[in-house]
């Protein structure tokens, strides 16, 4: 598969659905609401579902619609999304009417959620990661509802290991991730009531203008050493984990499905950065060391439940470093994956 070389063809690439896709809204007819869709994901995963849509109304003749709702503090982002047939909508979710004003969906993605910012700011914190998911789960109480979540719930587990499988016990590292757990409780609540919840435990997600990728291209091309404080991650392109997302919605059950979403492979920093650094051209350096432990997923309930993601490793590498030697754009968000104590 080419790369992207624009971040038009990077976009179009991120919200590219497959069949499993399309067949996966053909099963859960009706309209498509994206809460939180202002965000690095949302507005890909948006333009997915419409596509997706669009395809499957071709299909069975059933007519979709797909919504957007953000702030949108910035007037352009939604109007790509109108541009691309997604509606729309802007709104604040933790203004309980706005979220009552909100037009009825069968099938919803939360995706809101605060993680910087988090150190300086707990109580924004704490009211974006449980307030908001309370006036959504209960406002889209007769719904399906697949609600992103993060790895970090999970404590650091050996690094030579499997990683944390969904039935482990939760071990959050700091604020943001204990509140993370509290927003999971939130659904489940939700559940234990009726409602079809499938939770995404994403860990992490790469596209070509942030990431851990882009984070360690980044550093190389500048000179700047690579941390090791996190020396092993898992990762998957976000076109895969939008795809896995939308594939959930058929399986969002009572109780919930919880679901780790990330690439299957655990995969050394270390070697990451020797692999960008030969297609830079650039040796890299390093601070600090490895430790013994890391924060991994185990992916088996993911691959028995979805087909396999479609960019591979090797794909993800070419691409970034193509793309950072070109000065491609960067949305300047570094995702402080070597963070170990749980503080951003």
């Amino acid at each position: 598969m080419s790369g992207p070389r624009s971040t038009a063809e990077l976009e179009a690439q991120l919200s590219a659905p497959r069949a499993e896709t399309v067949a996966a809204l053909a099963s859960c007819p009706g309209d498509v609401i994206v809460l939180g869709a202002g965000g690095k994901m949302g507005p890909t995963l948006a333009r997915m579902a419409r596509r997706a849509a669009t395809t499957a109304t071709e299909q069975d003749g059933l007519a979709r619609r797909v919504f957007a709702v953000s702030r949108f503090s910035d007037a352009r982002a939604a109007e790509a999304l109108q541009a691309a047939g997604v509606e729309a909508i802007s709104a604040d979710l933790l203004d309980g009417r706005a979220v009552s004003a909100l037009p009825d969906a069968p099938n919803v993605i939360f995706m809101a959620g605060q993680k910087f910012g988090t150190a300086a700011s707990p109580e924004r914190t704490w009211a974006i990661n449980v307030t908001v998911p309370g006036l959504c789960a209960a406002r889209f109480a007769d719904s399906r509802i697949v609600a992103f979540s993060t790895g970090n719930v999970y404590p650091l587990t050996p690094a030579s290991g499997r990683g944390s499988s969904e039935t482990d016990t939760l071990g959050p590292i700091g604020m943001y991730a204990e509140s993370c757990v509290a927003r999971e409780a939130v659904f489940a609540r939700t559940a234990s009531s009726g409602t079809r919840v499938a939770i995404v435990r994403l860990n992490y997600a790469i596209d070509l203008r942030y990431g851990v990728l882009c984070d360690i291209a980044s550093a190389i091309a500048v000179g700047a050493p690579v941390s090791l404080a996190m020396g092993y991650v898992n990762v998957i392109w976000q076109g895969d984990a939008n795809r896995a997302a939308l594939e959930l919605l058929p399986h969002a059950a009572t109780p919930p499905c919880i679901v780790n979403v990330t690439g299957d492979a655990r995969l050394s920093v270390r070697a990451l950065a020797q692999a960008l650094g030969s297609r830079l051209g650039r040796a890299p350096t390093f601070a600090s060391r490895e430790a013994a432990d890391a924060l991994l997923s185990d992916t088996s309930k993911m691959r028995a439940l979805l087909a396999a993601p479609e960019v591979s490793l090797d794909e993800m590498l070419d691409w970034t470093a193509v793309w950072v030697r070109a000065g491609g754009e960067t949305l300047r968000k570094p995702t402080h994956f070597g963070v170990r104590d749980g503080q951003f």
